[in-house]
């Protein structure tokens, strides 16, 4: 096997980073996960994740990981509301018959953040991860690498694998090409106990998912298995908005006055998502790599994820992306069909750049789409068609 005798060390914990341990100790590789959160438990997970057939599934069939994930996802959590900046619901899948399950390719089922980590992370070796492992630098050492980390720690691998999301320190060993800015800033935020704190959207989104679109905006709330509700508004502005602003983010009221001002005309019941003052809200401008992105593969560190392919959420590709990335590369690395490290990077990355490519092209078209004039009716048809056609 290619990776015999050969230390991998894998920057980040997230699914992608997580899945290809998994997948690499099945085949007998030594691998180590280093990870900047203090601990499992040291911060909050976002979101919730559809994970689609061909890739975030296929990752955990291959991984052994399926009965455990169907332990532990949302039934329902996938079910989307569509409506208009008044809450007025114009497609509503809770009113459909449930059609899809597991083996047919079009189910996508909701699981939280937190527990498919939890699902990845007891599926390792003991000490697999590294916690408190914020990278600091990186060098050549031999044919190998010598990592460094915030904490003082040092350690040593044969093989470096950078799953460090969007602002890798491992992909500038790599290549120089930077993303472009999509034009669209998100704000995310969260609304704990839910019930209690946004009742009516908490009603509205009836422990799914709401999409709201209008006036060139989006907002999207996700309900959390945990009763809370994730959310992120979308809209068109300059590259250093959240920066030039002055809002502080972490203030609620401000954040509040913001939201009233841009989303002006919008359902008041929208504001309950502000409700919590205690909660932070975070802009996050959306980056997309260029579809055309290239180098030239290296023999001992490749890319996974965010880190190779980053692109804003609308397609709902990005974690199946990154599971996907790490079931191609370790399928390749440990393939003896390939000659040598090398060449089977060269084989993943040239396939995981065409994928995500493709990928990325429809991402900005429908960002775009997403944030123009008509939008609700464009996303009605979308479902429609992917329902009917």
């Amino acid at each position: 096997m290619l990776l015999q005798n050969k230390q991998v060390a894998i920057v980040g914990g997230g699914p992608g980073g997580l899945t290809l341990a998994r997948l690499l100790q099945q085949n007998g590789a030594a691998v180590r996960v280093y990870e900047r959160d203090r601990s499992r438990h040291g911060r909050v997970q976002g979101g919730t994740l559809d994970l689609h057939h061909e890739s975030g599934l296929a990752a955990l069939r291959a991984a052994g990981l399926l009965e455990e994930f169907k332990a532990r996802y949302r039934p329902g959590a996938d079910k989307l509301r569509l409506t208009d900046k008044h809450a007025a619901v114009a497609y509503d899948q809770h009113a459909e018959a449930p059609a899809d399950t597991f083996g047919d390719e079009s189910f996508r089922p909701e699981i939280d953040r937190g527990p498919l980590r939890d699902i990845l992370l007891d599926s390792l070796q003991p000490d697999t991860v590294v916690w408190d492992s914020q990278l600091a630098s990186v060098q050549p050492l031999g044919a190998g690498w010598q990592l460094a980390f915030r904490n003082g720690t040092t350690a040593t691998a044969d093989i470096l694998i950078g799953a460090d999301g969007a602002n890798s320190k491992i992909r500038p060993l790599l290549t120089p090409i930077k993303p472009f800015y999509s034009g669209v800033t998100i704000v995310e935020g969260s609304v704990y106990d839910s019930a209690q704190n946004a009742p009516r959207l908490h009603e509205l989104a009836q422990g799914g998912k709401i999409f709201a679109l209008d006036d060139a905006k989006t907002l999207v709330v996700s309900a959390k298995g945990d009763g809370s509700l994730n959310f992120y508004t979308g809209c068109k502005t300059a590259e250093t908005w959240a920066r030039d602003s002055g809002i502080d983010f972490s203030n609620a009221p401000e954040v509040l006055a913001w939201f009233r001002q841009e989303f002006a005309g919008w359902d008041e019941r929208w504001a309950e998502l502000f409700a919590d003052e205690a909660t932070p809200c975070v802009p996050r401008p959306q980056y997309c790599m260029p579809l055309d992105q290239t180098w030239p593969a290296q023999p001992n560190i490749t890319l996974l994820g965010d880190a190779a392919h980053l692109m804003p959420p609308y397609a709902g590709e990005g974690v199946n992306m990154a599971m996907l990335d790490a079931l191609e590369l370790s399928t390749c690395l440990t393939d003896d069909q390939f000659p040598d490290l090398q060449a089977a990077i060269s084989h993943y990355e040239q396939r995981m750049r065409q994928r995500a490519s493709a990928v990325a092209r429809e991402t900005m078209e429908q960002t775009a789409a997403l944030h123009a004039a008509g939008a609700l009716g464009y996303l009605v048809g979308f479902f429609g068609e992917a329902k009917f056609g």
